[in-house]
């Protein structure tokens, strides 16, 4: 067999590979619908294929009408509560809101004050990582990505527990209230080793403090200092509550659902989890918005002009600026038409930030391009489909203002999202009890064994 090195043959070889890989590999748009295949388990009209049923989340955006589309205000429900009414509350009686955000996501109720002290408690009584993990899994073998350090540790867990298989509802309400409280602690240290070995920079790792909710524990281990106003905490706090869920068709949560009906552990499940989310299709998108608004902020001289930022916008989508792609990322969603209540209570809270730390022009040329852009995507590309700024758009915007990495802005998504995954993988094997195996159509070519030597 010819041997793969680093030499620069192997570009070449590799290169004659994915040529013989093109030539005998070709599936056509016009055998999926030959076929009717729900690519990307969609259906024609862009709505997802019914796969299952839950209590822990709806996501709306749109309404059926004689058998069409019409768009709607989208709105997203927390076990029956909509996520403004969530948000609003929590605001209103001066508290943070992601621990009583998983409360509800797994049991399905909102907790009382007992309840809320006792999920508070858990998180913080959870949320060292295990003796020598740290140095053994983490210094020792620092990666370039954070997710990519965050699967991997998720996945190391497994060694450390004492009774990993164990699929009752006991064994997994307790991996789940422990990999909840341990996402932060594996995001910053993962970050902070990462700073050390690749970027050269100093390496800190502050002791938690007694009573800090998720919000200021991240914050904490984050800023050199320690320091950080109520004000930043909240807004991290928003984030979080806003990341927490978004219904089990969401690729990630759909990864989770996937694992967990094939009987896998939950280190197995949360491992692939973080990893569809790394994706640029899904958690990854925060980053392309940033690239995408940096490119624009360089190529457009005035940043008020609304002209001027529509011809930049529609040479994004003719495939000749930013990345290519012909995408304007941040815009559009799979389910929401007019609105993602997300990026609107997001955007809200941006606002009153903004002033303060001086990111109000730059905020404004984030709300000029998502006026701007529904317009130019119907120009360049002729597509009627109403798009809207969903919440990757904003939530970039909002970690830098709290000065928080771009290295972090996916992580942070995960480290939010767990609280989702772990209610629908424990739904799953309570209610599902059934592997998913969707149907591929094979398009074999009929070709009878030819003798090597006379190939």
């Amino acid at each position: 067999m010819e041997r793969l090195n680093n030499e620069s043959p192997q570009s070449t070889t590799i290169q004659e590979l994915c040529e013989e890989y093109r030539k005998n590999n070709t599936i056509t748009r016009a055998q999926y619908e030959k076929y009717d295949v729900k690519r990307g388990l969609r259906n024609a009209d862009g709505t997802g294929v019914m796969a299952g049923l839950t209590h822990v989340c709806n996501v709306h955006g749109y309404l059926i009408a004689d058998g069409d589309k019409v768009p709607d205000t989208g709105r997203l429900t927390y076990r029956g509560i909509n996520i403004e009414d969530i948000v609003s509350g929590c605001q209103a009686e001066g508290r943070f809101g992601f621990e009583e955000v998983v409360w509800l996501l797994i049991f399905g109720k909102l907790p009382n004050r007992r309840q809320f002290n006792r999920m508070c408690g858990l998180l913080y009584d959870n949320r060292e990582l295990p003796e020598y993990f740290p140095e053994d899994m983490i210094l020792k073998a620092p990666s370039k990505n954070v997710m990519n350090k965050l699967a991997r540790s998720v996945l190391a867990l497994y060694s450390y527990d004492d009774d990993p298989e164990d699929s009752s509802l006991e064994n997994n309400m307790r991996q789940s209230i422990s990999l909840i409280a341990r996402m932060p602690s594996i995001m910053s240290y993962s970050y902070q080793v990462k700073r050390r070995h690749f970027d050269r920079q100093s390496m800190f790792l502050h002791p938690y403090q007694p009573g800090h909710c998720t919000a200021e524990a991240i914050l904490n281990a984050l800023r050199p200092d320690q320091k950080f106003t109520r004000e930043e905490a909240e807004l991290l706090d928003l984030c979080m509550v806003l990341h927490a869920e978004h219904g089990g068709g969401n690729n990630s949560t759909f990864t989770t659902r996937v694992l967990t009906s094939a009987g896998t552990d939950i280190y197995s499940t949360i491992g692939a989890a973080v990893g569809s989310l790394k994706g640029f299709r899904h958690g990854g998108a925060n980053h392309r918005v940033r690239r995408m608004m940096e490119y624009i902020m360089k190529t457009v001289t005035d940043w008020t002009d609304e002209e001027e930022v529509a011809k930049c916008l529609e040479t994004i989508l003719q495939g000749q600026g930013g990345d290519d792609s012909g995408l304007i990322y941040g815009m559009g969603h799979a389910i929401y038409t007019l609105s993602d209540p997300r990026a609107v209570i997001l955007k809200a809270k941006a606002r009153k930030l903004a002033e303060q730390k001086g990111f109000k022009q730059k905020l404004g040329l984030y709300e000029l391009v998502e006026k701007l852009s529904p317009a130019a995507f119907l120009k360049i590309t002729g597509n009627e489909k109403v798009i809207c700024a969903n919440v990757d758009f904003y939530s970039g915007l909002v970690y830098e203002m709290l000065g928080i990495p771009e290295d972090l802005f996916t992580p942070l998504f995960a480290v939010s999202r767990i609280a989702g995954w772990c209610a629908h993988r424990i739904e799953e094997l309570t209610t599902g009890k059934r592997i998913m195996r969707p149907a591929y159509r094979a398009l074999p070519v009929r070709q009878g064994y030819v003798p090597l030597d006379e190939r």
